[in-house]
């Protein structure tokens, strides 16, 4: 007898992983980018700190808000196609059950076989056969806004704490060196794990995190140098 087993799919974890990293990465790149831009710029430390925690607490309510706004958006245009499509399984249910036929039919089923799969999932559920199989709708990948901006709001704090740690430990001659090497270790740390949970390949994605932010950091750095120059 075939032993049972339930199984568990990465793609249900697409909701809160795109916005935990998203919200990680933006927490290192853009605190540690100004926190550098500052601190090259010879300012004191205190206004650092305070950039620091502004940044953090800015950068966290600008996170949360983007992801619902946006986000709440697409679960809008989902409603949409949903009572679009319950309104046509009403005024021509014909019409919808034949369309469903040659959906299973271009998947490469004989015409007789894909009308008794449409017949049969009509009979059980039609709004839920026609929202998977014909607008690719699917509970893993529905919109969820308060997942999303929770997530992504304290991924963006977490991910923020790690440089504006560096400033509190570190001396104030090593602060732009060694927040730019300790958030460069950060964000690949985030690569890593963000792949592992993501069940990408890890070199790949750490080496993307890592490039692009220190790209960010170095561009930040150079504008505040330039600023401490003229200033």
């Amino acid at each position: 007898m075939p032993r049972s087993h339930r199984e568990s799919h990465l793609v249900a974890r697409i909701g809160w992983l795109r916005a935990s990293v998203l919200g990680a990465n933006d927490g290192i790149v853009s605190t540690a980018s100004l926190i550098i831009g500052v601190a090259a710029a010879a300012q004191s430390p205190s206004a650092i700190v305070v950039t620091g925690v502004a940044a953090l607490v800015a950068g966290a309510m600008s996170m949360a808000a983007g992801e619902y706004v946006s986000v709440s958006s697409q679960a809008d245009t989902e409603k949409a196609d949903r009572s679009k499509e319950a309104r046509e399984l009403v005024e021509d249910p014909e019409s919808e059950l034949e369309e469903l036929t040659r959906i299973y039919m271009a998947r490469g089923l004989d015409r007789k076989l894909a009308s008794d799969v449409a017949a049969q999932f009509t009979a059980k559920d039609p709004l839920k056969a026609h929202l998977r199989d014909e607008l690719g709708l699917s509970a893993h990948l529905e919109a969820k806004p308060i997942q999303a901006a929770l997530a992504s709001a304290a991924s963006f704090v977490v991910g923020a704490a790690f440089p504006l740690l560096l400033v509190l430990i570190l001396p104030r001659s090593w602060l732009v060196w060694g927040i730019a090497v300790g958030s460069i270790l950060f964000l690949a740390l985030l690569g890593v794990v963000g792949a592992r949970a993501g069940g990408a390949p890890v070199l790949r994605a750490t080496i993307r995190v890592t490039f692009w932010g220190a790209l960010a950091m170095a561009i930040t750095a150079g504008v505040g140098l330039l600023f401490g120059a003229v200033g």
